[in-house]
């Protein structure tokens, strides 16, 4: 029995869309599903499962009833028809886009993107022989549309780039994406659906990394992908042949045979089945409890961060403080549009001293928590630098805006006043 929440508000939705009542047990909790395969009732519901023809499941490495939950859940949070939980936010992003493109291909994006991103992009995608060429986050049309070529298959960019929250402008995006004929992915993990639903804007396909807000705790790994179920694939066919046409006599296409979720579709069972980026349903089952608070969580992490952004931006040990809920800030008008509720809880600061002063701001810290993560309850510290952004020049740094005493703060749910009473104590060193 599943629950019906389609007019429902997003505090309700995000506790019951999706959810299944076991029919066995009644289990008011969704359930975890600790099992590799399903068993076969006869021969033919044997062949009928592996055919799609039956609406049970054939094997867990991409398709388990807890996991099902979770995607149906975020779908219905960011607006979409389809989605699925895959095993990392790297696996979600590598996933959607291997379903557009193949070897050859050409995929255009925002510079101002996750670096993790981009070493993926000119690492293990390059070798696999996809191309991506940034451009300009502001760059006008004619210039998006001059990079265009018969092998473009998407354009990719963030909601809100990590670490530097240079917001971007979805609906302008989206409106070059459309005009040429490609789809719109975006990555909204800083985000959440709670603070700015992609979809509503024009985006095609949305991902995220669950491993941060959405399951909220830093106690998982995960990732997933929401198909908008706006894209017109079979008018933009030259683009996608494998989603329009049948893949052998007899067979219907993609779109024939799911229609507005073709994307999804053919990402749930070839993209993943072939890959097998599963997430443990245990670790979905902690997503799912986390995305029952995470209006809450939000709420909270937003308000904090604007209250200690704008006691760094006070402070004469920080020449600059990057967080577009401050009016001073200047992405801030276009979060006013995009992020109504809130410009999310990255926020990224610069040291006067340089890394000297980040090694000692660093290291002086008690509460907060000096480690890779960001959408933890936690409030978390790392200088970049040294870190993420370590395996590249420092000229390639300063390009990308990494400076040495850059350090971004990923504020968690304590108490304003003593994250902030932590911070003074690590600006007090920086200082010497």
């Amino acid at each position: 029995m599943s629950e019906v929440a389609g007019d429902q508000d997003f505090e309700t939705r995000q506790i019951h869309a999706g959810a299944v009542i076991d029919a066995q047990t009644k289990a008011r909790v969704t359930p975890i599903y600790q099992t590799a395969g399903y068993v076969f009732s006869d021969f033919d519901d044997g062949e009928d499962r592996f055919a799609g023809r039956s609406g049970f499941r054939a094997y867990s490495r991409n398709e388990n009833p807890t996991n099902a939950v979770a995607g149906q859940r975020l779908a219905n949070l960011e607006g979409g028809v389809d989605g699925i939980v895959v095993s990392s936010g790297q696996a979600a992003i590598a996933a959607a886009l291997f379903t557009l493109a193949q070897a050859g291909d050409h995929i255009l994006a925002t510079r101002s993107l996750y670096e993790g991103t981009r070493e993926m992009f000119r690492g293990a995608l390059r070798r696999q022989g996809l191309q991506v060429e940034y451009v300009p986050d502001d760059a006008d049309e004619s210039e998006w549309a001059s990079r265009v070529t018969e092998r473009t298959r998407a354009i990719y960019t963030e909601t809100i780039p990590n670490p530097l929250n240079q917001v971007v402008d979805l609906e302008r995006l989206a409106g070059i994406a459309h005009a040429a004929g490609v789809p719109l992915v975006v990555d909204s993990t800083v985000a959440t659906p709670y603070l700015c639903r992609p979809i509503e804007w024009g985006a095609d396909i949305v991902i995220h990394s669950t491993s941060k807000w959405l399951a909220g705790h830093g106690s998982v790994i995960g990732g997933a992908i929401i198909d908008g179920g706006g894209f017109d694939w079979a008018a933009n066919g030259d683009r996608f042949p494998h989603l329009v046409e049948s893949p052998r006599p007899g067979v219907p296409s993609f779109v024939d045979r799911f229609g507005v979720s073709a994307y999804l579709g053919y990402l749930r069972t070839v993209t993943v089945l072939e890959y097998g980026p599963t997430v443990p349903p245990t670790s979905t089952f902690l997503l799912l409890h986390g995305i029952e608070t995470l209006s809450l969580r939000m709420d909270k992490h937003v308000a904090n961060a604007l209250e200690v952004a704008e006691w760094l931006a006070e402070q004469p040990e920080v020449t600059a403080v990057s967080y577009p809920g401050l009016p001073s800030d200047p992405f801030h008008t276009r979060a006013q549009r995009y992020l109504p509720r809130g410009a999310g809880a990255v926020v990224t600061i610069d040291l006067a001293g340089g890394r000297a002063a980040a090694r000692r701001f660093i290291d002086a810290l008690e509460l907060i928590s000096p480690m890779t993560h960001i959408g933890d309850v936690r409030t978390l510290a790392i200088h970049l630098g040294s870190t993420i952004h370590a395996k590249l020049s420092e000229e390639e740094r300063l390009e990308a805006g990494i400076t040495p005493g850059l350090i971004r703060l990923s504020i968690g749910l304590e108490s304003a006043r003593d994250i902030v009473v932590d911070l003074a104590r690590g600006l007090r060193a920086a200082a010497g």
